[in-house]
């Protein structure tokens, strides 16, 4: 696979694609086991298989290789928290079994296709989210992974489609007609290393945002459209003079639900507040630095993350497992979900102002004073708001030496990544939020709804707000309907 983008990768690593070895990446996996074995051969000190594990490095390993490598995912099995969804899980091993293929992990070609076929088949760890720093890779998520293969601990039963149950590993093998794997201490430690936990999780939110952006970008449209709002701050020209690339497409998206013969509305003002008129130059911003750290995270991909490594018949020790790159990532991705979210929440409150969304009821109610309308989806918008600022502060300021010093500089990763996931949850709630109003306030002015939009789609669930009622479901269910647009 070449660097074809996030989306490409996420295809690649999708329920339905296999795993396969090339005769090539086979013949470069068995040269890097050779490079090892001859290492071992002349009684070089090798970590993770002669020697132990982290600060432990100066002890000499297990004399069994069974039972060090046993014992490595045995100690790391100490995750807590809610699991990792099962397509995060089945992106993080695919990760890991495309990094083994480059042969700089010195994993036996017999031992990976046994890895490969249970992947291809489907088979799918319970692998918790809470636990890892990040820095000699996602050590705990992997061997909770690592453990599943082996038939211990839990496995997902199920389909996208169908949903999920979690059922005992050994079950899960069974089902498919297969026995789990024992572990060495160079293929368990090989299987440990690595990024690909955070790595899994930023990907996924990388590509949630984007969908984000492109939700948010249409709501805008709409927005400008029903209101009636002059189209200018949204033309080809205004984003082709300054030149980004994110706000000629946010533009772009905005302009697609513009109807091209509708007027600029009597008394709307030459210049709209900026959560209107700047919205292709905020949520361009966001999609520009979306675009730039796709590069880095596709470069950690289809790289490897391993330690040690063999390169050119040596055997090098290093740091490859570090997961900075992945880190900073996230927590860029925390200010880009802050800002869709802030500007969200700001269209929604001049959606329910009567000084602002011209001149409907205060809360688009129909009836102000005896109903309150959607004051009530605002007050939750607002929170919602206010925690995805509280978990926006940077993971990578969170970091704590650890493991007797080894791990004395360490990135928190995964921990960022979680918090992004978090915060995207919340930002479409307030995307959801933001389309019941829009979809209100066509009703309030008895405009009709194409046939076969998002907008109808919208309405379908949504039906006019004439008296109160409680409105935490269809807040959900219109975030699901803007979650499942495509992104053109």
């Amino acid at each position: 696979m070449d660097n074809a983008g996030i989306a490409a990768l996420l295809t690649a690593a999708n329920w339905e694609a296999t795993l396969a070895l090339s005769d090539k990446e086979r013949s470069r996996m068995e040269e890097s086991v050779h490079t090892l074995s001859h290492a071992l051969s002349q009684g070089r000190k090798v970590y993770g298989v002669t020697q132990g594990f982290g600060p432990l490095v100066g002890y000499n390993a297990d004399d069994s290789s069974t039972a060090h490598g046993l014992g490595l995912i045995s100690h790391l099995a100490v995750g807590q928290g809610a699991p990792l969804s099962p397509g995060v899980t089945r992106l993080m091993l695919w990760f890991r079994l495309s990094g083994m293929k480059h042969g700089y992990s010195a994993v036996p070609v017999e031992f990976w296709l046994k890895l490969a076929a249970l992947w291809n088949r489907g088979f799918t760890p319970v692998v918790p989210c809470e636990g890892s720093v990040s820095a000699s890779g996602d050590l705990v998520p992997l061997a909770h992974a690592a453990f599943a293969f082996a038939g211990v601990g839990e496995a997902w039963d199920g389909t996208p489609a169908a949903g999920w149950t979690r059922v005992s590993a050994q079950r899960a093998l069974a089902a498919i007609g297969a026995e789990g794997c024992s572990w060495s201490a160079r293929e368990a430690l090989a299987f440990v290393n690595g990024t690909s936990a955070s790595l899994a999780l930023v990907c996924h939110n990388h590509r949630a945002i984007m969908h984000l952006a492109h939700a948010l970008a249409a709501l805008t449209g709409r927005i400008a459209y029903l209101l009636g709002v002059d189209p200018m701050p949204y033309s080809p020209g205004v984003a082709e003079v300054r030149g980004h690339g994110g706000h000629i497409d946010a533009a772009k998206w905005i302009r697609s639900e513009l109807m091209p013969e509708a007027p600029v509305k009597s008394g709307r003002p030459l210049q709209e507040p900026y959560s209107l008129r700047c919205a292709p130059q905020v949520i361009g911003a966001v999609i520009d630095q979306l675009s730039m750290q796709e590069d880095i995270l596709m470069r950690e991909a289809l790289g490897c993350t391993d330690n040690p490594i063999t390169w050119q018949g040596n055997v090098l020790h290093g740091g490859n497992f570090h997961a900075l790159p992945v880190a900073l990532c996230s927590d860029q991705q925390a200010l880009g979900v802050h800002q869709l979210a802030f500007l969200a929440e700001r269209q929604l409150a001049l959606l329910l102002d009567p000084y602002h969304n011209g001149g409907k009821p205060p809360m688009l109610t129909p009836d102000p004073g005896p109903a309150s309308g959607l004051a009530g989806v605002q007050i939750a918008a607002t929170s919602f708001v206010a925690k995805i600022r509280q978990l926006a502060y940077p993971a990578t300021l969170t970091a704590l030496p650890t493991n007797l010093g080894n791990q004395d500089q360490v990135p928190m990763a995964l921990n960022g990544a979680n918090t992004v996931a978090d915060m995207v949850r919340l930002a479409w709630l307030i995307i959801g939020s933001l389309a019941l109003a829009v979809t209100q306030w066509t009703y309030l002015d008895r405009r009709s709804i194409g046939v076969g939009t998002i907008w109808a789609d919208l309405a379908t669930n949504f039906h006019p707000l004439h008296h109160d009622r409680a409105l935490a479901a269809e807040v959900r269910q219109a975030a699901q309907t803007l979650e499942g647009m495509r992104i053109s």
